[in-house]
């Protein structure tokens, strides 16, 4: 069974202030009208890192109203039904997560934490574009699968291999 556009996705990290958040934005970018992505954590820190914002800047990627927010409200029955669920972070890809309606396909795109960088603002600033280089790829590379690789199975083995290679 293919899935059915747009495709839902919901990018899940622990704080939802600098992974989630660009990858929300490159899906919404590079993946519109085929793709609608959401992002979430589990413990968000309510505020989105302002070093993402201007990596995204950067890149001229926009990203309207951003926010940091809790998994919940994608759990909830009036929420958009996922079809793809992905974690960038190790500590989400671990947690116990929601009952996601729908059963959607998920994946774990682990990338590093730049907000955990320690250094100068070069340092911060260049750990904030490789993260945003490793999702970018990755989304490109989902975004432009044709439409027969978005069958559930075929899906799943897709986003593992986007993982390894991107």
């Amino acid at each position: 069974m293919r899935l059915a556009h747009p495709i839902n996705v919901l990018i899940l990290c622990t704080g939802n202030s600098a992974r989630s958040i660009m990858a929300e934005a490159l899906f919404n970018h590079w993946g519109r009208p085929r793709f609608r992505a959401y992002s979430a954590g589990s413990f968000p820190t309510g505020q989105v890192n302002p070093l993402a914002l201007k990596t995204l800047e950067q890149h001229k990627i926009a990203l309207a109203g951003a926010r940091s927010k809790s998994w919940d409200e994608f759990a909830k029955p009036d929420a958009p039904q996922m079809s793809i669920i992905i974690t960038v972070c190790d500590n989400a890809a671990n947690e116990v997560c929601p009952v996601w309606p729908g059963a959607p396909v998920s994946a774990h795109w682990g990338v590093p934490d730049p907000a955990a960088v320690e250094g100068d603002e070069a340092a911060k600033l260049k750990a904030f574009r490789d993260v945003f280089l490793m999702l970018d790829a990755r989304i490109k590379w989902l975004v432009n699968l044709r439409d027969d690789h978005f069958e559930h199975l075929r899906l799943a083995e897709e986003l593992k291999r986007i993982h390894r290679e991107a």
